[in-house]
C-alpha cells in the first residue's frame, strides 16, 4: 500500500539555529543546514507526504509514544540551550491517522505504544530543527515519537522501528520518510568550556570511536554495528541511549540490513558531540525479519 521512501540519521544541533544570526556564529553550520536540504530535495522528488522523526529530545519513561496532532504551531525557546534557540516560530501539519496506524501494528507485535492526537504535546528541537530547513513551506505531514527511552531496550526499539516500517508499507496509502534525528557521541563540553568546542568532539577517543562506526556505516557492516551498539550508546554517551538509531534500524532490517550508507553532510564536532547526516538506502526487508 505505501510506501517508505526515505530513511535518514540527521543532526539537529541548536547551533544550526544560532548560525543563522549575525554574530561570531554565522554560518557555521551551513554544512549541516545544506544537508537538510539536500534530503528534503530529494523526499520531494520521491513525493513525501509525510516525515517521521525519532526525537531524541523527547524523553519518556514507559512505553513508546507517538504525537500525530493535526497540527503543530507556536514559538518555541530550548529549555536546554535558551541562549541557542529562542523565539523561533513554527507550524507544521501533522498526520493523527498514521500515527495510530503506527500505535496499532506495534501494540500488535507486542510492542507497548500509543498514539496522541487529542493532545497539548508539543514538539521538540529534535524535529523543529530539521522541520525548519525542510518544512518551511509546510510540504510535509509531521509526526514525532519519542526517542529518549531511558527504560527500554534497544533489541525493542528496533521492533518499533519494524512496526514503523509495517504500519507504512501495510497499512498507509502515502509516502513517507522516516529519520533519526541524534548525534553519535554525545559528552557535551564541560560547563564553563563550552566555547573551546564549540567545533569539536569531546575527546579523541570519542571521535575515533564515532569514525570508525561511519566506516562501518559506509561499508554496510550492520551486523558489526548491531553487536557494538549497546555498548557504544552506553561508553560514548549515545544521546537518547541510541533508541532513535535502533528504531531506525528496526525499520530497515536490524544487522540483516546490508546496505551502505551516503553521507550528505560528513561527520563534524558540535559543543563536544559527534554529528553527520547520512541517507540510509531503503532496501526490501529480508524474509521474517523480527529484529
Amino acid at each position: 500500500m505505501g510506501t517508505l521512501a526515505l530513511a535518514a540519521k540527521i543532526t539537529h544541533v541548536p547551533s544550526m539555529y544560532l548560525s543563522e544570526f549575525p554574530g561570531p556564529n554565522f554560518g557555521c553550520r551551513d554544512a549541516a543546514i545544506n544537508g537538510h536540504k539536500e534530503i528534503d530535495r530529494r523526499c520531494r522528488a520521491l513525493g513525501v507526504d509525510t516525515i517521521v522523526v525519532f526525537d531524541v529530545h523527547w524523553q519518556v519513561n514507559s512505553e513508546y509514544h507517538i504525537n500525530c496532532g493535526p497540527k503543530f504551531g507556536g514559538t518555541y525557546t530550548s529549555n536546554e540551550l535558551p541562549h541557542f534557540i529562542k523565539n523561533m516560530p513554527y507550524a507544521y501539519p501533522g498526520n493523527p491517522a498514521l500515527g495510530h496506524l503506527i500505535a496499532d501494528v506495534a501494540n500488535e507485535m507486542g510492542v507497548k505504544s500509543r498514539a496522541h492526537s487529542d493532545t497539548t504535546l508539543e514538539l521538540e528541537y529534535g524535529t523543529l530543527v530539521p522541520m525548519r530547513y525542510m518544512n518551511a513551506d509546510q510540504h510535509y505531514k509531521v509526526i514525532s515519537i519519542s526517542g529518549w527511552c531511558d527504560w527500554h531496550d534497544l533489541t525493542e526499539s528496533g521492533r518499533f522501528g519494524l512496526a514503523v516500517r509495517r504500519a507504512i508499507e501495510e497499512r498507509y496509502e502515502g509516502t513517507v520518510a522516516v529519520f533519526a534525528s541524534g548525534s553519535l557521541s554525545h559528552h557535551f563540553a564541560d560547563n564553563g568550556r563550552a566555547p573551546e568546542f564549540m567545533h569539536k568532539v569531546y575527546d579523541p577517543f570519542l571521535e575515533q570511536v564515532d569514525r570508525r562506526v561511519v566506516e562501518l556505516w559506509e561499508a554496510g557492516d550492520w551486523k558489526t554495528f548491531v553487536g557494538m551498539l549497546p555498548m557504544y550508546a552506553d561508553k560514548c554517551w549515545g544521546e537518547g541511549d541510541m533508541h532513535d538509531t535502533a528504531m531506525l534500524l528496526g525499520l530497515l532490517g536490524w544487522d540483516r540490513y546490508a546496505a551502505p550508507v551516503e553521507v550528505v553532510t560528513p561527520y563534524f564536532g558540535s559543543s563536544g558531540t559527534g554529528q553527520i547526516n547520512a541517507i540510509f538506502p531503503v532496501t526490501p526487508l529480508p524474509a521474517e525479519t523480527t529484529t
